[in-house]
């Protein structure tokens, strides 16, 4: 058998009732949200009855998601399931982080509160639009943007989906350019130009956040960065410039689950709502297993699915 991977759920995964029948069964993912409620009151509440437009707001999305990834990764380790490797999408690195060990649970909600707030305000300052550019290579959606204007690839996603963030007017005549070229370009529901140059304050804010004795530890289970696909350096100084840059800075998700197929990763399992990452290792890379891990019919799955390759 084969290298173990938890993938934890970014922005846009959300949905009403994440994780519910889990925090019921599964005493290990209720844990998770107790802390959330400690440091949050109404979180649990929010994960379960929110609205989909309630839980569509930065300020929202990421302390409910964060929750839910971590609450399902610990159910799976509760079950006796041990990564071998742990990397998150956007948001989901500091959930991955904080599974690691890099952060307490509530050390961990703590910073994605607070990033969430930083976001949220620079998302204000700097409006911005995002798109989901598909059937285009990354290359030819550089160009692309590039031609557009105040526009950047911002998320490699898979080999042909990349999202790219910038302005309405300059993702508009993205939607044209990459129409032209024979590609779909598809908006994205958020608030803001995620992981591009108008996230500056947030970095800022972040990086000062983080200095100010809140910088991760070193994990006990190797984490790939956003910035780089490669893991979390031993050094705190690059431990805390990896974390702040990632949220203006483009997510290598290629990258990162090309690094853990050729360590020798072959099961690729999605904690957090939502089946996204599952679809992007199925779309990046062949002769793998990857499985969604957010209810507890999925979790049972995914430990007969490991038992049968461990057999």
């Amino acid at each position: 058998m084969g290298k173990v991977a938890f993938l934890f759920a970014g922005q846009g995964a959300q949905h009403p009732g994440m994780c519910a029948d889990l925090i019921e069964s599964e005493p290990a993912a209720k844990a998770v949200f107790d802390v959330a409620d400690a440091v949050r009151p109404g979180t649990t509440e929010q994960c379960l009855s929110g609205t989909k437009e309630e839980l569509a707001q930065t300020i929202n999305t990421q302390p409910c998601v964060f929750a839910a990834d971590l609450a399902c990764a610990r159910a799976l380790a509760g079950r006796g399931v041990t990564p071998d490797v742990v990397a998150g999408f956007s948001l989901g690195e500091v959930a991955a982080l904080t599974f690691a060990g890099a952060y307490t649970d509530e050390q961990g909600f703590e910073l994605v509160c607070h990033r969430a707030e930083l976001m949220a305000d620079a998302a204000e300052t700097h409006p911005g639009a995002m798109r989901a550019v598909v059937k285009l290579d990354a290359e030819t959606v550089e160009r692309l943007a590039a031609e557009a204007g105040d526009a950047w690839p911002v998320n490699y996603n898979s080999p042909l989906q990349t999202v790219v963030a910038g302005t309405p007017e300059a993702c508009e005549k993205l939607d044209l350019l990459v129409k032209e070229a024979k590609g779909r370009a598809m908006k994205v529901a958020v608030s803001g130009a995620f992981h591009s140059p108008f996230m500056a304050d947030a970095e800022k804010g972040l990086a000062a956040y983080l200095a100010d004795g809140h910088a991760p530890a070193q994990p006990s289970v190797p984490v790939l960065a956003n910035r780089t696909g490669e893991a979390y350096p031993a050094d705190e100084a690059a431990r805390v410039e990896l974390l702040s840059s990632q949220v203006a800075n483009p997510v290598q998700w290629v990258r990162t689950l090309q690094n853990m197929a050729a360590d020798g990763v072959d099961t690729f399992i999605e904690v957090g709502p939502g089946k996204t990452l599952t679809g992007l290792v199925s779309r990046t890379l062949e002769g793998v297993t990857a499985l969604p891990c957010e209810t507890v019919e999925q979790l049972e799955a995914v430990l007969a699915a490991l038992s049968e390759k461990g057999e």
